[in-house]
C-alpha cells in the first residue's frame, strides 16, 4: 500500500499520473525509493495540520491511514481523540511508536489500512492520504458500516471533482449521495508538502447521514448506473432502454430527458428514484 505522510507542520491511486516526473538522479537512496513506491509526500505546514484538524473536528475513536511521523497523529490526540495511526513503511511506523511511547491516546499499527477490520463502534477517519491509492481508502471508508466521517487530505482534482466543484458530478458522489454528504472543505497548496507533490491538495469531507434519503439501497445504485451508462449521450436515453415512462419521471424529478448524466444533480437522482420507485 502506498503511503502519504504528515510530518512536523504534514496522499492513493486514480491521480498518480498528476505526479511529477523523476529523474535519474532522483530515488538514488533506499529512503528515496521507498517515498516513491509508497507515494510519501510529509506535510510539514502547520497551519496546513490545524486546518485539517479543525475540519475534522475529532472525538473519541479516530482512525489515521498513512500516520508517517505523526504530526497530524498527535495534533488530533491534543484535540481529545483517541487515535489508531496506520503506517506501512517500517522506518516511520517505529519513529511514531517511539515518539508517542506511553500516550494512552495513541496507537500505532504498523500495516495496510485498507486491509484492517473497521471497529464495530463509532468511528472517524482523518489522513493525509497517499494519493495513489485515494480510490482504495475512500472505498474502505464507504464501506465500513460504523463510520460517521472522513476528513481526508487529497489531490485537489480528486476532492473537486467528487464534490460538484466542477458543475459536475461523478458516478461515485451520486451512488452514495442518499447515505453520505462529500464537502470540499479548504485548499491546501503543494508547498506545504515534502517533497513537493505536483499538483496542490484539498481537504475532503464526507459524513454519513443520519437518516438515509432513500429506503432501498439496490435499486438507487442500479438506477444510477443505468443512467451513468452513456447509452444514447443522455440520461433520457439511457434509462428509456429499461423504463419506457422515463420522460415523465424525469419530469416529475425536473430534469430534461437530454441531460448530460454528468450535469444531473444527487437531489435530483433523489427524485427521480421516487419517481419510477414510488
Amino acid at each position: 500500500m502506498t503511503q502519504n505522510h504528515v510530518s512536523r507542520k504534514s496522499g492513493y491511486r486514480d491521480y498518480s499520473h498528476t505526479q511529477g516526473k523523476v529523474g535519474k538522479a532522483a530515488g538514488r537512496t533506499s529512503r528515496d525509493r521507498a517515498r516513491r513506491e509508497l507515494s510519501q509526500n510529509f506535510l510539514v505546514d502547520s497551519d496546513a495540520v490545524e486546518s485539517i484538524v479543525r475540519v475534522a473536528d475529532p472525538n473519541g475513536l479516530v482512525w489515521e491511514p498513512g500516520a508517517g511521523e505523526g504530526a497530524l497523529t498527535i495534533a488530533l490526540a491534543q484535540r481529545g481523540a483517541h487515535v489508531i495511526a496506520y503506517e506501512i513503511d517500517p522506518l516511520p511506523a517505529g519513529r511514531l511508536a517511539a515518539r508517542t511511547r506511553g500516550h494512552t491516546g495513541i496507537r500505532v499499527v504498523r500495516g495496510d489500512f485498507t486491509r484492517a477490520r473497521p471497529p464495530r463502534e463509532p468511528f472517524a477517519v482523518v489522513g493525509n492520504i497517499p494519493f495513489s491509492a485515494t480510490a482504495e481508502i475512500v472505498n474502505w471508508c464507504l464501506t465500513a458500516p460504523a463510520l460517521t466521517s472522513a476528513t481526508l487530505l487529497t489531490q485537489r482534482e480528486y476532492a473537486r471533482k467528487r464534490t460538484g466543484d466542477y458543475g459536475r458530478w461523478s458516478l461515485v458522489t451520486v451512488a452514495t449521495w442518499p447515505w453520505f454528504t462529500w464537502e470540499l472543505r479548504g485548499r491546501v497548496d503543494r508547498t506545504a508538502f515534502r517533497p513537493v507533490p505536483a499538483v496542490d491538495a484539498a481537504i475532503l469531507r464526507i459524513d454519513r447521514r443520519p437518516h438515509p434519503l432513500v429506503g432501498d439501497r439496490e435499486t438507487f445504485r442500479a438506477l444510477v448506473e443505468l443512467g451513468f451508462s452513456g447509452v444514447g449521450g443522455s440520461i433520457g436515453a439511457s434509462l428509456r432502454t429499461r423504463f419506457p415512462k422515463a420522460n415523465a419521471a424525469l419530469a416529475a424529478a425536473g430534469i430534461a430527458p437530454d441531460t448530460v448524466v454528468a450535469y444531473v444533480h444527487p437531489d435530483q437522482w433523489i427524485a427521480l428514484h421516487a419517481a419510477i420507485f414510488g
